[in-house]
C-alpha cells in the first residue's frame, strides 16, 4: 500500500505541540506519510520557551537532499528557520522543485519569543517566498512582512491579496490574531481571486502549534492531489476541529493550564 509523501523542513518542539511533530501529526491523520529535516531543536511548552538550538545548515541541507534523492516526495512545507543561512540552504535546494511548497513564515512563538534571526526576514523575502507556491503568515507575521499594521478584516483582505501579488503566490492569511472576539475569518488570495473561510472563536488555555497545523493539513491537501481551495477549506475545517478537540493539563509546578490540538482526530 503506498500513500502520498510530504516533507516538512522545520524545528522540533520538545512538547510535541507544534513544529515538526504537529505536523506528523497532521500528516498522519489526513492519509500523508511525512518527512521531516529538522532546522532547529527547540527546548519549549506553550508557555515557555528555553532553548533554540540551531542545527548547522549544511546538516539541514544534507537531510533535504536526501530525502528528495530517495522518495517521491509530493509536497512541501517549511516551518521555523531560524537564520539567514538556514533560508538560503533551503532555498537553494528547492528553486527547482516541481513538487509544491507551502512556506509557513514562522517568526515569533505563541509565546511572543522570537523564532527568527533579525537578518533573516529579508532572506525570506528574497530567497524563499520566490521559490513557493503558497504562503500561510497570520496577522503579526503579515505586519513584518509588509510593513503595515493591519487592524480590520478590510485590511487583512487587502494584505493578503498584496502579498499574493508582491511574491506571485497564493497567500493564505490567518485570521486567529484578529481582534475580533466572536469569529475568526481567513482569507485565501490566489490568481486575483480571494475566498475567505470562518469559524467560531474558541476559549482555550495557552496552545501553540496553530499555524503549523493549518500549513501541515494544506501541504497534505496538495500532496494528495486536491486543488488549492481544496486544501485550503480542508486545512481551515481540521484546524478549527483540532482546537475545538484540543487536550489540556495542568503544569505540575506552576499550576498554569496548558493545551494542545488535538491533531490526530479525524474530522
Amino acid at each position: 500500500m503506498n500513500s502520498s509523501i510530504a516533507m516538512t523542513i522545520a524545528g522540533s518542539d520538545c512538547s510535541a505541540g507544534a513544529g515538526l511533530q504537529a505536523d506528523l501529526k497532521t500528516f498522519a491523520s489526513l492519509g500523508v506519510h511525512g518527512l521531516t529535516a529538522v532546522s532547529c531543536v527547540v527546548s519549549e511548552t506553550p508557555l515557555q520557551v528555553n532553548t533554540v538550538h540551531p542545527v548547522p545548515p549544511v546538516v539541514l541541507q544534507d537531510q533535504i537532499s536526501l530525502l528528495l534523492e530517495s522518495y517521491p516526495v509530493a509536497a512541501v512545507k517549511t516551518g521555523m528557520l531560524y537564520s539567514k543561512a538556514h533560508i538560503v540552504a533551503v532555498s537553494e535546494l528547492i528553486a527547482d522543485l516541481q513538487a509544491p511548497v507551502v512556506v509557513d513564515p514562522v517568526m515569533v512563538a505563541s509565546t511572543g519569543d522570537p523564532l527568527l534571526e533579525e537578518d533573516a526576514l529579508q532572506a525570506i523575502a528574497e530567497r524563499l517566498l520566490p521559490n513557493a507556491q503558497v504562503m500561510t503568515p497570520n496577522i503579526p507575521e503579515a505586519e513584518l512582512l509588509l510593513s503595515t499594521k493591519i487592524e480590520s478584516f478590510e485590511q487583512q483582505q487587502a494584505a493578503a491579496q498584496e502579498l499574493a501579488n508582491r511574491y506571485n503566490l497564493a497567500c493564505y492569511l490567518k485570521g486567529g490574531h484578529a481582534k475580533e472576539d466572536q469569529k475568526h475569518r481567513d482569507v485565501l488570495a490566489s490568481a486575483g481571486e480571494v475566498e475567505f473561510f470562518e469559524a467560531p472563536h474558541l476559549e482555550l488555555p495557552q496552545s501553540h502549534g496553530t499555524g503549523c497545523t493549518l500549513a501541515a493539513a494544506l501541504t497534505a491537501g496538495l500532496a494528495n492531489g486536491l486543488s488549492l481551495s481544496e486544501a485550503s477549506k480542508q486545512a481551515q475545517r481540521f484546524t478549527h476541529q483540532a482546537l475545538k478537540n484540543s487536550l489540556i493539563w495542568t503544569s505540575p509546578t506552576s499550576g498554569a493550564q496548558i493545551s494542545h490540538l488535538a491533531q490526530t482526530q479525524e474530522i
